[in-house]
């Protein structure tokens, strides 16, 4: 074995506890996986967490109480070093249960919920010492029909787990055919950062993504199929309202592969100023703004032609944390929606 797939045997109790989900089991095995320090970064509104005991205190506590019978299902176990020779698990998948009560205000449905997640993290000497995470919190919102601002572009939906069904068992790890693919896609995203500065057929989308490439989006974005469904349902806004976008493929910045897969997270990894209207419906305020977006990407290989592409993105960005760093208060809005139902006699 490598200490790649140490990493993911290391993390395996601690899944299998968040899936059977008891608050002992759970808590025990965060003491296990996580070192006592180990920094934890989840999706606004949590922020920084108080190390694996506010993981549960501030967070994982709070999802259960809002669905008692919660489990967690991970559809991508994937792992490799990034070029700091730092060892990284991504992990990406759904909490879901029967929805009971409020989580973070949002009123429960009575319904089997499912909030995406992508969870990363580091690893030393088989144990957690950072955890960077983001949860689509906009999605529960949407579930319960009270999301308050701009709908989906993009379709809406239960993102679903790789068409090849190997995101979580899959052959040995191969180094060389991982680098590869983390190679095929920093040099995607190279040429797409080329524009808009230079003409849009410089970013080549149709050499690096397959034909049926699907894009799967945060809610609040949602799914393109395709160049075309990813340039109209969120590349086109994106860039209108924010053309000077910057990708730190720095230190901030880990990619790494496992065999056909590629993950990346960064705390944050883009910077951009807000200067045009067209994405989320977002008013031009000139603000400088980060942006946490943490992905999966699975590659392919043609069986006729050989060629290898991308085939499918799994991507969440903190939309939250978009928006409040614009001054936008999206929970207060969302109160507003459920304010007349409290009214109600």
């Amino acid at each position: 074995m490598t200490t790649h797939d140490d990493n993911k045997a290391a993390l395996v109790p601690f899944r299998d506890a968040l899936y059977h989900w008891t608050e002992a089991g759970v808590r025990s095995v965060l003491g296990d996986a996580f070192a006592s320090e180990a920094l934890v970064h989840l999706a606004f509104p949590f922020e920084a967490l108080d190390g694996p005991e506010g993981f549960w205190d501030q967070a994982l506590s709070k999802l259960a109480s809002a669905i008692p019978d919660v489990e967690r299902r991970d559809f991508i176990v994937m792992a490799g070093d990034d070029d700091q020779g730092d060892s990284w698990v991504g992990c990406g998948g759904h909490y879901t249960g029967t929805w009971q009560g409020p989580f973070l205000d949002i009123p429960p449905t009575g319904h089997q919920a499912a909030m995406r997640y992508h969870e990363f993290f580091h690893m030393v000497e088989g144990r957690v010492v950072e955890m960077q995470a983001l949860w689509d919190i906009p999605e529960m919102m949407m579930q319960a029909g009270v999301w308050p601002m701009g709908p989906s572009l993009g379709r809406y939906w239960h993102a679903p787990a790789p068409a090849t069904q190997d995101g979580v068992h899959r052959g040995l790890r191969d180094a060389a055919v991982s680098q590869a693919s983390v190679d095929w896609v920093t040099g995607m995203l190279t040429d797409m950062g080329r524009h808009p500065a230079e003409p849009e057929e410089v970013m080549r989308l149709e050499n690096w993504w397959h034909p049926k490439f699907s894009w799967y989006g945060p809610a609040g974005i949602g799914t393109g199929r395709g160049v075309n469904g990813f340039r109209n349902w969120h590349q086109i806004p994106f860039l209108a309202a924010m053309p000077d976008r910057r990708v730190d493929f720095s230190s901030v910045s880990h990619f790494f592969g496992d065999n056909d897969y590629v993950g990346v997270t960064a705390w944050p990894g883009m910077a951009m100023t807000v200067t045009g209207d067209g994405w989320l419906g977002i008013a031009p305020s000139d603000r400088e703004i980060t942006m946490r977006s943490l992905d999966f990407w699975r590659l392919e290989t043609d069986p006729v032609t050989g060629q290898r592409s991308i085939r499918e993105n799994w991507v969440l960005v903190d939309l939250l944390h978009v928006w409040n760093q614009l001054g936008v208060d999206v929970f207060r809005r969302m109160r507003e929606l459920t304010g007349p139902q409290k009214l109600a006699p």
